[in-house]
């Protein structure tokens, strides 16, 4: 049940006495994994998003150290993926389900009297839908701190392994997503079906773009035949270790971080 968390940090596994009892459970790090299940390409499975939050999530506390209390809840799996809901086997809630679905949770942790909660994001469709959920909160309980953050934005050696196009472009299911796949669940991983593709029809000698400062909205359809964005042809186990490695060891920074974290008045 706890898949990459060990049991020893997975949130389900305590009785609600253990939970009463707890020490210092305003200081408590509780860290909500959010993906989703979502297409990416013919040679990824839809799980992606959500086995990275997962990993992620699982592999820091495993570093962590055991005098920082910290817990992970289930992985969230389901997401907003409307962009992809024109391939098949893509599952998508809408972004006032989603907003409704963390926001009862984190209600639910604040009621058992934590009073710090992770949302550890890992799909680039929804980080604007969970910073809303986490601001509307603390708003609400202003004794309650939420961290709205993606997975990607610890520090990683991308920028070393990876194209210049690569990093720019190969934003789904290419490159950095197939390495990753291949260091976590190899035996997923469908390495003949691979395709390297690129989005077509991008506006040439424009400030705008896909993502950035200046992006305009789009359909991943509109973008790409094969559901892969970037060049999932040259991906290796070795690229995917070296990031991973890096993800957990940022990951155990932010979660020591946030315990030690007061919120300014």
């Amino acid at each position: 049940m706890h898949n990459f968390i060990p049991p020893e940090r997975f949130f389900p596994y305590l009785t609600w006495q253990d939970i009463e009892t707890m020490p210092d459970k305003e200081n408590v790090v509780i860290i909500q994994p959010v993906g989703s299940i979502e297409q990416h390409g013919p040679h990824l499975p839809l799980i992606v998003d959500s086995a990275i939050a997962t990993y992620v999530t699982g592999k820091a506390l495993a570093k962590l150290d055991r005098n920082t209390p910290a817990y992970a809840l289930p992985t969230q799996y389901y997401g907003k993926s409307n962009e992809h809901w024109h391939f098949p086997g893509t599952i998508t809630l809408t972004a006032q389900t989603l907003m409704a679905v963390l926001t009862e949770t984190a209600e639910s942790i604040y009621r058992s009297g934590f009073r710090k909660l992770v949302f550890l994001n890992a799909h680039g469709g929804q980080p604007q839908v969970i910073e809303i959920v986490a601001r509307d909160l603390h708003q609400k309980y202003e004794d309650f701190l939420l961290f709205p953050l993606l997975a990607w934005r610890v520090p990683n050696p991308c920028e070393e392994l990876f194209t210049q196009k690569e990093m720019e472009l190969g934003i789904h299911a290419g490159d950095v997503e197939t390495s990753m796949m291949l260091s976590m669940l190899p035996d997923v991983v469908r390495m003949d079906k691979a395709v390297c593709e690129y989005p077509r029809g991008l506006p040439e000698d424009s400030m705008l773009s896909m993502e950035g400062n200046l992006p305009f909205a789009w359909l991943t359809r509109e973008l790409t035949r094969s559901g892969v964005l970037g060049d999932a042809k040259v991906a290796t186990k070795e690229k995917g270790d070296r990031i991973l490695e890096a993800f957990t060891d940022g990951w155990v920074q932010v979660i020591k971080d946030i315990y030690e974290f007061r919120q300014p008045s």
